[in-house]
């Protein structure tokens, strides 16, 4: 009998310890006493995430849901600081074990989180550096496009196109999806974006085409998915952007790009999009154009990749106004991005990320850590993921 009266009151603990829990999630719950969810999130969406991230559980949970306005985050293409066997594991067809990773910096929580598995219904293998030729980098080609992060070129390890269509992730619903199949796919191409549309251009297939080598074709991202395809635009006038991996900046209506890095001697050209048709670049603009570039709210900036300065074009007198004095901060960056006047640069070895404040006067600047063991190879700034509740703890 008195076993049994043990048993009840074992019961009756676990049934109140369960009340008590259940309790707790519900006040946890809730965003604001007296008031719905849906207003109280309406009246806290007008604060700085970073301040609902520190107050509760709740108000963190409510920062990553899909309802709250998506603040932006840091998006890179990553690999792992021994490249040589991850791509060993590429040619031995381990899918799972690509050179190649994504992951996402959330500046809110300064944490990394890895982002989904791409799709496995095609043989995805993107390399950084060849076992056989490891003093060669390979360019693995990415851009954005309306909010989204979109894969176009990158080289298998037989040294052909790894991509036979685009590969797109999609932050806020964190899915990824495959744009049109390509025409031709390539590698060392140029690849840019304007107006919701994505541009590819010049490059190499599985063999060197000289029609390949001068095409253009256009994806427009805002039809629908029924409706994509690659359409044919105007032909370049030659074939010399095909050498390698080229950036097309969306300006002010054009697509301009230049075919070499750096101060060797190079050439640039713009491509109308309104008119279909390609003009010379301005001798000003080809002359600061001397390390990457990005474009940021219709304006154009360059990183001088030898002294380390940040300018921004002036279109009306053909020149570049210096933001940022030569600093070795920014010296012999590889790949930068920009959003809301801050500046992002990947260096070559992909140790550390520079975060520019343009905006500040002076600017400031800031480095941002890669996830250990790992190295940078591009970054982009993209609307934040929204995560379940069980990664905002």
């Amino acid at each position: 009998m008195s076993a049994d009266k043990k048993h009840c009151r074992n019961k009756d603990i676990i049934d109140s310890n369960d009340e008590i829990e259940q309790i707790n999630l519900q006040t946890e719950s809730v965003l604001l006493p007296s008031l719905p969810n849906h207003l109280a999130g309406l009246c806290l969406s007008h604060l700085k995430p970073s301040l609902l991230y520190s107050v509760c559980r709740s108000w963190r949970h409510l920062i990553y849901s899909p309802s709250f306005p998506p603040f932006l985050s840091l998006y890179a293409l990553i690999t792992q600081t021994s490249s040589i066997k991850s791509s060993k594991n590429c040619v031995q067809g381990q899918i799972q074990s690509n050179a190649v990773e994504f992951m996402c910096f959330d500046p809110i929580s300064s944490t990394w989180i890895a982002l989904p598995s791409p799709p496995s219904n095609q043989s995805l293998c993107l390399l950084r550096k060849h076992p056989s030729f490891i003093s060669r980098i390979l360019s693995i080609q990415s851009l954005t496009v309306s909010g989204r992060l979109v894969l176009i070129a990158a080289t298998t390890h037989k040294f052909l196109p790894a991509l036979s269509r685009p590969l797109v992730f999609d932050p806020l619903s964190n899915n990824w999806y495959f744009g049109p199949p390509f025409s031709t796919p390539r590698r060392w191409c140029v690849a840019g974006s304007i107006h919701g549309a994505v541009y590819m251009a010049s490059g190499k297939g599985a063999q060197y085409h000289g029609d390949v080598a001068r095409s253009l074709e256009r994806w427009d991202m805002s039809k629908k998915d029924t409706d994509w395809n690659w359409e044919k635009r105007a032909s370049l006038r030659d074939a010399r952007f095909s050498r390698e991996a080229v950036e097309a900046m969306g300006y002010k209506g054009k697509l301009c790009m230049v075919n070499i890095k750096g101060k060797a001697v190079k050439e640039g050209t713009i491509y109308d999009v309104v008119k279909d048709q390609w003009e010379d670049m301005p001798r000003g603009m080809l002359a600061g154009w001397n390390g990457p570039a990005t474009v940021d709210d219709n304006e154009m900036y360059v990183v001088d990749q030898e002294n380390g300065s940040l300018s921004k074009y002036d279109a009306d007198n053909d020149c570049w106004e210096e933001l940022i004095e030569p600093s070795a901060y920014l010296k012999g960056v590889e790949n930068i991005s920009a959003c809301r006047g801050k500046v992002c640069a990947v260096f070559a070895d992909g140790v550390k990320i520079v975060v520019a404040d343009i905006l500040a006067r002076p600017a400031t600047i800031w480095m941002v850590n890669p996830p250990q063991g790992m190295e940078v190879i591009a970054v982009h700034i993209l609307p934040r993921m929204s995560l379940p509740e069980c990664c905002t703890m």
